[in-house]
C-alpha cells in the first residue's frame, strides 16, 4: 500500500512549547515541527528563524510579547528552506539576517522550494494566502558576524556545509547556549534533500568544540544541559552516517536507486523508524545521498513535480 506523500496526512495539531533555556533565552518547539529561538538583549530581541507563514509567526511574536516588551530588531534565518523563512514578514521592522551563501540559495532556488515544501506540508502551510512572496534578507555576511543587542553578543557562525550549503549557528556567548538550526535535530529525522554528507560530520564535530550548556535544535526538545547536547549531536551524527554509509555500499555494488532506498530502510528503520517525519524524508534522502555517492557535489533543485515523480518511483 502506497504511504501519503511527504507530511500529507500529518494533520494533527501540536503541542507547542515555549521553554526558557538560560537568560534571556527562550526554546519555540512543537513536537518534531521546526523549531525558533529567541534572543533578548539589553535593547531589543533576536529569533531564530522565521516559521512557515506570517500567521505562524504571529503566534510566536505573541509568546515574546508575554516575557518582554523590548522589540523584535533581527530575524536570522540558519538556511534558506521555506518553512524556516516565508514567516519573515510577519516580523514588523526587523532586520533579516542570514550567510550570503543562503541568500544565493534563494535566488537559484526558492521559488522552487516554496512550492515543493507547501506541497509537502498541508498543516504548515495552512495560512498561505499570508506569505507575501519569497524572503530576501537584509543583511548578509561571508562566514560570520556578531550582533550586539546591548551588551549581549551573538555570534553568528558559518562552521561548515551540512543540512544545506548555507547554514549557520548562533551562539550566545555570555550564557553558553547554540541555536543550531537543522544542522542538529532532536528525535526527528534529519532532512537530507539538500545535504552535502560528506562535510556533515565534521560540521558537527566543530558543533561539539563549542561545548555549548544548551542547545535548541532545528526539530525536536530543547537540549538543556550539556549531556543532552552531546547526545542530540552524536545523534544526528548516527542518523547522517548511518544512511550515508548504506547508501555508498550501493551504489559500489551498482545497485538502482529504488533498491538502495530498500536496502537503506534495513540499516535505517530499526534504529530511527520512530523519529518525526523519517517516512517523509527517506526518500528525499536516499535521493540525495545517491547523488552525491556518485560525484553530484552541488543537490539537484527539488520542484513539486519531482516530488512527487521520486515519492512514487520509492515509496509508493
Amino acid at each position: 500500500m502506497s504511504k501519503d506523500f511527504a507530511s500529507t496526512g500529518d494533520l494533527g495539531e501540536k503541542k507547542v512549547s515555549f521553554d526558557q533555556i538560560g537568560p534571556g533565552l527562550y526554546a519555540y518547539t512543537a513536537e518534531g515541527d521546526p523549531n525558533s529561538g529567541v534572543i533578548v538583549g539589553d535593547d531589543g530581541v533576536m529569533v531564530i528563524d522565521a516559521q512557515a507563514t506570517p500567521a505562524m509567526a504571529g503566534e510566536l511574536v505573541a509568546r515574546v510579547a508575554k516575557v518582554t516588551d523590548k522589540p523584535i530588531k533581527y530575524v536570522l534565518l540558519t538556511h534558506y528552506h521555506a518553512v524556516r523563512v516565508l514567516g519573515a514578514s510577519g516580523f514588523k521592522g526587523a532586520e533579516i539576517l542570514a550567510s550570503d551563501m543562503t541568500r544565493g540559495m534563494i535566488a537559484e532556488r526558492g521559488k522552487q522550494d516554496m512550492d515543493s515544501e507547501i506541497g509537502r506540508f498541508p498543516r504548515l502551510f495552512r495560512a498561505v494566502e499570508t506569505i507575501p512572496g519569497l524572503t530576501w534578507p537584509t543583511i548578509t555576511f561571508p562566514d560570520q558576524m556578531s550582533v550586539w543587542l546591548g551588551k549581549r553578543e551573538v555570534r553568528i557562525m558559518h562552521i561548515g556545509r551540512g543540512h544545506t550549503a548555507g547554514d549557520v549557528i548562533a551562539a550566545v556567548p555570555d550564557a553558553g547556549v547554540v541555536f543550531s538550526g537543522d544542522l542538529v535535530e532532536y528525535k526527528s529525522a534529519c532532512y537530507c534533500g539538500d545535504a552535502h554528507f560528506t562535510d556533515w560530520p565534521a560540521t558537527l564535530e566543530n558543533l561539539g568544540e563549542l561545548q555549548a550548556n544548551a542547545l535548541v535544535p532545528g526539530r525536536g526538545a530543547a537540549l538543556t544541559t550539556p549531556q543532552l547536547v552531546q547526545e542530540g549531536i552524536e545523534m544526528t551524527g548516527d542518523f547522517i552516517s548511518t544512511l550515508y554509509g548504506s547508501v555508498q555500499e550501493s551504489v559500489a555494488k551498482g545497485r538502482s536507486l529504488k533498491d538502495a532506498f530498500d536496502f537503506a530502510r534495513l540499516a535505517m528503520d530499526p534504529k530511527f523508524k520512530s523519529f518525526a517525519i523519517y517516512e517523509h524524508c527517506l526518500p528525499f534522502n536516499v535521493s540525495r545521498a545517491y547523488d552525491e555517492a556518485r560525484g553530484v557535489d552541488w543537490p539537484v533543485i527539488w520542484t513539486a513535480e519531482r516530488d512527487r515523480e521520486m515519492w512514487a518511483a520509492l515509496q509508493g
